[in-house]
């Protein structure tokens, strides 16, 4: 319900009822002011593009309190990497309107993220983030539309991928402490993650069978994914070199310290650092991630096909493996040349006996 009155100094008032009951109005020294305003309202309600006056000025510091309250459900990791997000987020919009955030500003943004020296991967994660922002803000109905979308986004920065040769790979098990060795092994020939190999119990380990099942991750929490749980076939001499440290200290985890104690994934990066360092040939930027690479190239160069290597790998589809490790697989353009050839070369001989 809306209507227009003119009032005693002159001015005409305008006023509407939103879809809750609530009253607005404003005041304009023409009733034809009053009117065109009247008019943008009712527009906006009919096209569902409405909001709330009061609402619109929620600025991005406030509506991501709101909206973190709403994300701590998730796991713990995850609710860190969202806040480090956020803080980032509100150096920049903080205390700006929502609806006040235009495109060519989060661009400009995203520049200025570049300039400072963020990675690719870095700044492609805070715009994704940005956009998660804004799209629940129009779904609560702080604003109508996001300033967020695929014509503001950076570049994704593709995933490095570096494999090791076999070499490296000995030269990394033998230059880490005694027990720190199982966690190459279990990145290099079973493609445990880092968070993985160290939270992984002698318990999750069937050494009879060759079997791994992973159950959790540091420090202590469920894995992300349902796939991470799947179980991983490996050979018998590996559950043997596995085992060294369980026998040496009775310990709990496959992974340890000095002292038979479990360690944490920041000690590990530390000394695999420092054992990278002594390996001959690994690039500086060469992270413990980069071991599953090579477990990933070992698979493909015995010739197993995309889904085993999936599974292998615990990848929910198919699709991030052959994202991640697609130019691995061999060149298939002489097996299509050589197939096409064979068709043709049997249609030739045919015609050719007819012709005879």
């Amino acid at each position: 319900m809306a209507s227009i009155q003119k009032r005693e100094n002159g001015s005409w008032r305008a006023r509407y009822r939103d879809t809750a009951g609530k009253e607005h109005a404003r005041h304009f020294p023409r009733k034809i002011d009053a009117q065109r305003w009247l008019d943008e309202v009712t527009a906006s309600v009919i096209a569902g593009t409405y909001v709330d006056p009061k609402t619109a000025l929620t600025t991005v510091q406030d509506w991501s309190v709101v909206w973190l309250r709403g994300y701590e459900n998730n796991r713990p990791s995850t609710v860190r990497q969202a806040k480090s997000h956020l803080k980032r987020i509100n150096d920049g919009f903080g205390n700006r309107a929502l609806k006040s955030v235009r495109p060519s500003e989060v661009k400009a943004w995203t520049a200025r993220l570049s300039d400072e020296g963020l990675a690719d991967s870095t700044v492609y994660a805070l715009h994704s983030r940005l956009g998660q922002l804004f799209a629940d803000a129009v779904h609560d109905g702080l604003l109508p539309k996001s300033p967020v979308s695929r014509r503001t986004a950076p570049k994704a920065g593709k995933q490095r991928a570096y494999v090791a040769t076999t070499e490296q790979v000995w030269a990394l098990h033998d230059a880490v402490p005694a027990g720190l060795q199982p966690a190459i092994l279990l990145a290099a020939f079973a493609g445990l993650r880092i968070a993985e190999a160290v939270a992984l119990r002698v318990s999750d380990v069937d050494f009879m069978r060759g079997i791994i099942t992973p159950a959790i991750q540091y420090p202590g929490v469920e894995l992300k994914t349902e796939e991470s749980k799947n179980p991983i076939p490996i050979p018998q001499n590996l559950c043997l070199e596995l085992s060294v440290n369980h026998a040496r200290w009775g310990s709990e985890t496959l992974v340890t310290n000095e002292w038979g104690r479990s360690i944490s994934p920041h000690r590990l990066e530390h000394y695999f650092r420092e054992a990278r360092s002594a390996v001959k040939g690994l690039p500086e930027g060469f992270r413990f991630h980069d071991l599953r690479h090579y477990f990933a190239s070992l698979l493909i160069a015995q010739g197993l096909d995309v889904k085993v290597v999936q599974k292998s790998l615990r990848h929910s589809s198919a699709k991030t493996t052959l994202d991640t490790y697609g130019h691995m697989w061999p060149d298939k353009e002489d097996t299509a040349r050589a197939a096409v050839a064979g068709v043709l070369a049997e249609r030739l001989s045919t015609r050719a006996t007819r012709e005879a």
